[in-house]
């Protein structure tokens, strides 16, 4: 590769077809069945079936299905609060043998192995889970009327993996009984299964800034876990209406 300046004097990286082909081909890096191909892509290495993102799947090899969740696929439970909540987790099933490459809007991507625990994702940042892993929307009633929409998130549980995207990189609170974490909800990504976060409502935020400021509702985490924050504000995403 040669170095070649722009006339700022910045390295512009410029190759022959052969270089470009060998620096940014598709590697076998023998991590699992969900392996970062690139910090924002995501490799399956399918042999059965996975869980992922409507509108994640960017390409993929070999002998694979893909079929949209079923009205009923989740049980009559899942089905209404999808109906009622317009909750962003709308589900493809990946199946067969071969590899799928998932992304999201360039955002991210971190490879999660839950070994018999839980871990609350906000759906807009769910990307692929194992089938192994059962899930469930939660909603946080409390700050029902307090945001447009509400706040409902996606609680996944058992033996397997999960990945979830971040704008940019995310950063990992650590809460403690003496010490309490707050959070904006758009820039909250997950928590860990074991907090029941509650809302906290800063008058005087609401006072100086007005009463349609996100900093004026927060998630207020105590007891002992972690929460996942990434430097950005994401608008939640409602699924449209088939």
């Amino acid at each position: 590769m040669n170095n070649i300046y722009d006339e700022g004097g910045i390295d512009i990286a410029r190759y022959s077809l052969d270089e470009f082909v060998r620096t940014t081909g598709q590697k076998d890096l023998g991590q699992g069945k969900f392996e970062l191909e690139r910090d924002r892509m995501l490799e399956v290495n399918l042999n059965g079936r996975v869980w992922i993102k409507r509108g994640g799947m960017v390409a993929y090899l070999g002998d694979v299905k893909f079929t949209r969740e079923g009205m009923l696929e989740h049980g009559i439970g899942k089905l209404m609060k999808k109906a009622v909540t317009g909750e962003g987790v709308s589900l493809t099933k990946a199946e067969g043998n071969g590899k799928v490459y998932l992304a999201d809007g360039g955002k991210k991507i971190s490879i999660l192995h839950l070994n018999n625990e839980s871990i609350y994702v906000n759906g807009n940042d769910l990307l692929a889970f194992e089938e192994s892993i059962t899930w469930d929307i939660k909603m946080m009633k409390k700050v029902a009327g307090m945001m447009a929409g509400g706040l409902f998130n996606v609680k996944l549980e058992g033996t397997g993996m999960i990945a979830i995207t971040t704008h940019y990189d995310p950063l990992t609170l650590m809460v403690t009984n003496d010490r309490p974490v707050f959070t904006d909800p758009n820039a909250t990504v997950a928590w860990s299964g074991n907090l029941q976060p509650d809302i906290k409502t800063d008058i005087s935020l609401k006072t100086f800034v007005g009463r349609s400021s996100g900093e004026s509702v927060q998630m207020a985490f105590r007891g002992e876990g972690f929460v996942v924050i990434q430097p950005y504000e994401e608008i939640p995403y409602v699924v449209p209406q088939a």
